[in-house]
């Protein structure tokens, strides 16, 4: 059983039907408005994005959804590849009737956002992806020290250890040591342990990891993303204590015909929750 949703001024929360996969979203603003996509990342839900929505829901008709195994959003056994999240996405903008929307992600929703903007970049208006590093490697070999840090998703993504680990309150301990600005009140990280260790939403948390690890990040190293050109107009957002800050280059200049890399100071990696008024400003400034 869920905890009981959380409340944010002016939202109201439905639920679509995606091809055997029920995915709840909160919507805000004029539905005449243009879209404004809030995609969030692991180990959250639409609620990551509560400081947000009321702000650009005066310029924007907001849907903050929840990815499939996070939130409210049903967790099958299977679909954690971020191509398959991105299409989720699309989905829901077929079901709502959404041609053009923009798009603003931030971690593992970031990464399933460059999958959508590399497949449909019709569909898409602008996209701002946080707390994420662009997908074009180095090209010299790759640096050690990256690959370290990468520690804690093959801890998540392990059969037994990963389970194990989600359900003593991994999630909210990350949460909690890389807090910047004091985001969080005991109760708000209460919500997000309790709703990782729901049945099957545990085993779908691990499988964010586990599909990376075992079939997308060899790819990536290799260069797959080489192959595709970016043409939607970007902004990618990164904490500068966040540690994928460190030793990202600009190789995705060769790579995109509008992108740029701005860094907020005193911010790690939870910048909608760390920094919102940040973010804000931000998106004020490059969406419309």
């Amino acid at each position: 059983m869920a905890p009981a949703m959380p409340h944010v001024d002016g939202v109201e929360h439905r639920y679509a039907e995606l091809d055997g996969l029920r995915m709840h979203y909160a919507e805000a603003g004029d539905p005449e408005a243009d879209a404004v996509l809030l995609v969030h990342g692991w180990p959250e839900n639409w609620w990551a994005w509560r400081h947000l929505i009321g702000p650009l829901s005066e310029r924007f008709r907001v849907i903050a959804l929840d990815l499939r195994g996070l939130g409210w959003t049903d967790a099958p056994a299977s679909g954690y590849e971020k191509p398959q999240l991105a299409r989720d996405v699309v989905g829901l903008m077929d079901e709502l009737g959404i041609e053009r929307a923009r798009w603003v992600g931030h971690d593992w929703g970031s990464f399933a956002g460059f999958h959508a903007m590399f497949d449909n970049p019709d569909r898409f208006e602008r996209f701002m992806p946080l707390s994420m590093p662009h997908p074009w490697p180095p090209d010299g070999p790759p640096d050690p020290r990256r690959l370290l840090r990468l520690w804690y998703q093959v801890l998540i993504a392990s059969p037994v250890l990963g389970p194990l680990a989600i359900r003593r309150g991994f999630p909210v301990q990350a949460l909690r040591n890389s807090r910047k600005a004091g985001s969080w009140t005991d109760e708000e990280l209460e919500l997000y342990g309790e709703l990782a260790k729901r049945p099957g939403y545990t085993e779908a948390m691990v499988q964010y990891y586990r599909t990376f690890v075992l079939r997308e990040v060899v790819p990536l190293a290799r260069g797959a993303f080489r192959e595709h050109r970016l043409t939607v107009p970007t902004r990618l957002i990164v904490g500068r204590s966040d540690a994928i800050a460190r030793g990202m280059g600009d190789e995705y200049r060769k790579y995109a015909d509008d992108m740029e890399v701005e860094y907020v100071e005193g911010a790690a990696h939870w910048l909608p929750e760390e920094k919102p008024e940040d973010v804000l400003q931000r998106a004020l400034e490059f969406l419309p």
